[in-house]
């Protein structure tokens, strides 16, 4: 969004806060959300939110400038995976023309501590302008980043680009034009989303439709037009939904308008065998936004097979709709509407995220563009509001929210669990393991403690017979994390 930003905001002037103190705070909890920032000022920021914290301390900011000192990520930074107990930040360029340190278009930390581990200035190893993207966890010792030119293979012990995954490259690539010019090569061609499934990945290109990648060969094998559903048609992002099936949402054509055409497309990821799916009338499809690149609001539930998007009739600036698609029913329905609420609220960008562990949805609302006024909102699994997390003042333009506890489908997997005790759920009971002697308690989300007592064995078990069903807060031996019952 960052040449977005510069016509709209560039005269605007807001005072940066300080960065907040993150003393003890354990980054696998909460939630992490990665910032694009205020273009022209400043590089992009992470900030971490603690959604239940007994003592309402729910928000870490610049996180990363807090665990570096002196060091800071690229410029519009819109994606981040944690793969493997590591986080990757992929930015599209290195600094900000407003910023004085240069950070990096890739960049590599702990996701527990998030002290940095690697940062990269340049993509194409040859200096030629690639800009960054997303990126997928491949193995142990491989991941790929998609770029503004082609999909690139990264080696995850070295942190070295080895080259670029045969078939993914932009054609229209090499007229130099700036960065900040949306008739460049940049913004036609490009390479988006991926998602890895059944021993291969399958990348968004702008130009072709889904690609699919053998990553053993690391090229591509096959190509899926969108032409299935329209001639001309391009391909916005691609999701999985708890079954494993992939689904692509639909652009109008593949020029980076941000047209959209009322379909889903459904692939199986083993077979390729596909079907178009029509989204009713009176409703709208995922937004797409090609033109300054983003990852999308169109998430899948790791609970159900259920899918959520914005959309709306104003193509990716939309963002008072949520719908719901629910896959084993067929059905799709208007699941939020903040115009309802009559609060002049809008979902910025693809800040929407789904909690693999709650099902609880997550965004970040603001009122315009020249207005640095945020809050995360959280609503139930039903759409019913649950509360609003106000944030200091500041352009922070949220991109994506990491959920480091879960099992989502873009990549964020593998977070060993912590040290300390082991908290939980499942057969109707709460178990908790390695904090025999201390005191367990069970809140609900209005702070009231509905169960507490002390854990007599080192593989203790609380039963949740009679207990409401809903999202709480366990608290045992030091730990606390949050449950669904």
């Amino acid at each position: 969004m960052k040449a977005l930003h510069a016509i709209l905001i560039l005269s605007a002037m807001a005072t940066a806060p300080a960065v907040a103190a993150a003393d003890d705070v354990d980054y696998t909890r909460g939630i992490i959300y990665v910032n694009e920032d205020w273009y022209g000022h400043q590089n992009s920021t992470l900030n971490h939110l603690l959604p239940d914290d007994p003592d309402g301390n729910y928000w870490h900011y610049r996180i990363f400038q807090t665990e570096n000192p002196g060091h800071e990520l690229g410029c519009t930074n819109q994606y981040g995976a944690i793969w493997k107990g590591r986080l990757y930040l992929i930015a599209k360029q290195e600094r900000d023309p407003g910023a004085d340190i240069t950070g990096g278009r890739i960049t590599v930390a702990d996701a527990r501590t998030l002290k940095m581990l690697h940062q990269a200035e340049r993509i194409d190893p040859s200096g030629a302008q690639c800009d960054g993207r997303g990126f997928v966890g491949v193995d142990e010792h491989k991941g790929y980043v998609s770029t503004s030119n082609g999909v690139w293979i990264l080696d995850l012990d070295t942190y070295e680009i080895t080259g670029q995954v045969s078939g993914t490259s932009n054609p229209n690539a090499g007229d130099d034009k700036p960065n900040t010019d949306p008739t460049g090569s940049l913004y036609h061609g490009q390479c988006g989303m991926m998602v890895a499934a059944e021993g291969r990945v399958f990348v968004a290109h702008q130009q072709y439709g889904m690609l699919v990648v053998d990553p053993g060969a690391d090229k591509v094998t096959d190509v899926l037009s969108m032409d299935i559903v329209e001639k001309g048609a391009g391909i916005g992002s691609i999701v999985r939904s708890k079954d494993g099936i992939l689904w692509l949402s639909v652009a109008k054509n593949k020029q980076g308008t941000g047209a959209t055409l009322p379909y889903l497309v459904r692939v199986d990821p083993a077979t390729l065998d596909h079907e178009v799916v029509r989204v009713p009338d009176g409703m709208y499809p995922p937004a797409n936004s090609w033109y300054a690149w983003t990852p999308d609001s169109f998430v899948a539930s790791a609970q159900h097979n259920v899918l959520y998007w914005k959309g709306g009739p104003n193509r990716w600036f939309s963002g008072t709709r949520i719908y719901r698609y629910d896959i084993d029913r067929g059905e799709i329905s208007l699941h939020i509407d903040l115009e309802a609420d009559g609060e002049n609220w809008n979902i910025y960008g693809c800040s929407l995220g789904c909690d693999p562990i709650t099902d609880e949805l997550y965004m970040a609302l603001y009122h315009e563009f020249g207005t640095p006024t945020y809050v995360t909102r959280r609503y139930s699994p039903s759409g019913v509001k649950i509360r609003d997390y106000d944030m200091i003042m500041n352009y922070w333009f949220p991109s994506l929210p990491l959920f480091p506890e879960g099992q989502a489908q873009s990549g964020i997997t593998d977070m060993e669990a912590p040290a300390g005790a082991g908290i939980t759920v499942a057969g109707g009971e709460i178990r908790i393991t390695g904090a025999e002697g201390a005191t367990a308690e069970l809140v609900n989300m209005a702070g009231l403690c509905v169960l507490r007592e002390v854990i007599v064995s080192a593989d203790h078990r609380i039963s949740t017979a009679g207990i409401a069903r809903g999202v709480y807060v366990v608290r045992a031996g030091g730990e606390t994390r949050k449950v669904l019952l």
